[in-house]
């Protein structure tokens, strides 16, 4: 499988090209101001399609700025800044971005896209760093917000815009324009800052492929449809292709930001897997002999699921009785259980035998950040 990169906000590591954050350099350099962002109406007070969607979107894109500390090669700890997107959820000030965007901050500044940025101190509220999602709140009201659209009725070629502050340009936040040139993909992506990951590198599934441009600095922004709604947030690349973005489908994380938004900061249960829906297509790929469940891609290292003997590409069919007949089916079952709590797992293997196995469910990691 080939390996993208995601954007990540720090120095180190910046010339790895992960997907979506920009490395500042030292603390204190700044990412610019926002600029307003409008063009002249069409003859007749018409607005093109796109302009329309930035119109709609923009006020609720927010740059996500992180301090971050980090050791260099000779062992010495270092300072520097991050800078990535996020959108505005709930109008008083729920957040919704990337988990590696935030991944070890010391201090999280949120800005603003209107003409003149108003910063705001942020704090996480939840998240879920497997699946790369980071909630957070900033002490506000009023905030303009964007609706959360379906990826699930995703169609090949249809148009998508994606907004972010793109390598920290000066001038304020990007917008590029594109179309869904991709569903249901699975990639693996280098994060050296992801502790829970398998050799340091992510895996995410069911993720829209796109060829509207998503650079550093992109990482945590909407992707959205014609109609303004998030369909993804844009989360990986690769500098070596052209033409190729990656988002997580929005689908997959709205459990988690109501959760975050319902009860900040409370434990949630967690299985460390990483799961794709099984469909036709998958089956006959992986020669599955379930055509329903969530088939296990990757599971965390030292994860409650890997402990347990869950391996990957066993399918889980069940959770505590409950029927898994989509990943996202296993994410709502999840989201019902606590941690601690010792759930059946039912399993169809790689050789098609059935089985169950006791786990014991472990609390979902959230993004680390320092006092």
């Amino acid at each position: 499988m080939r390996k993208f990169k995601i954007l990540i906000p720090t120095m180190l590591i910046a010339v790895l090209a992960t997907a979506c954050s920009v490395d500042l350099g030292p603390k204190g350099a700044s990412p610019g101001a926002a600029a307003p962002f409008a063009q002249p109406p069409l003859p007749g007070g018409g607005k093109q399609p796109v302009e329309a969607v930035v119109r709609r979107v923009l006020p609720a894109v927010v740059n996500v700025t992180s301090d971050i500390f980090q050791q260099d090669a000779t062992g010495n700890a270092q300072q520097g800044q991050g800078v990535g997107t996020g959108f505005i959820v709930r109008s008083d000030g729920v957040i919704v971005t990337n988990c590696h965007v935030v991944e070890r901050a010391s201090k999280i500044t949120v800005s603003t896209s209107a003409d003149k940025p108003v910063q705001y101190d942020a704090r996480v509220i939840g998240g879920d760093c497997l699946n790369d999602v980071a909630v957070l709140k900033i002490d506000a009201t009023g905030l303009p917000t964007v609706d959360l659209g379906s990826s699930d009725g995703l169609q090949l070629g249809q148009g998508v815009v994606a907004l972010g502050y793109a390598l920290a340009l000066e001038g304020g936040p990007s917008v590029s324009t594109g179309i869904v040139s991709g569903l249901n993909r699975t990639i693996k992506a280098q994060d050296p800052g992801c502790t829970i990951c398998q050799n340091f590198a992510r895996t995410y599934t069911g993720v829209i492929q796109t060829d509207a441009a998503i650079n550093h600095g992109n990482s945590g922004g909407p992707l959205v449809d014609m109609q303004g709604r998030v369909v993804g947030i844009n989360s990986a690349g690769d500098d070596n292709a052209q033409n190729i973005g990656f988002a997580i489908a929005i689908d997959s994380v709205k459990d988690t930001v109501a959760q975050a938004e319902a009860n900040p900061l409370a434990p949630v249960a967690y299985l460390g897997v990483s799961t794709q829906s099984v469909n036709g297509a998958l089956a006959s790929q992986f020669q599955l002999s379930s055509d329903t469940g969530a088939y296990v891609v990757a599971t965390t290292a030292d994860g409650p699921a890997a402990s347990a003997g869950l391996k990957q590409g066993d399918v889980i069919v069940s959770v505590d009785g409950k029927a898994v007949k989509t990943a996202d089916d296993l994410g709502s079952v999840l989201a019902g259980l606590a941690p601690g709590q010792k759930v059946a797992v039912g399993l169809v293997g790689t050789d098609g035998s059935r089985r169950s196995i006791e786990v014991t469910l472990g609390t979902r990691p959230l993004p680390t950040t320092l006092p």
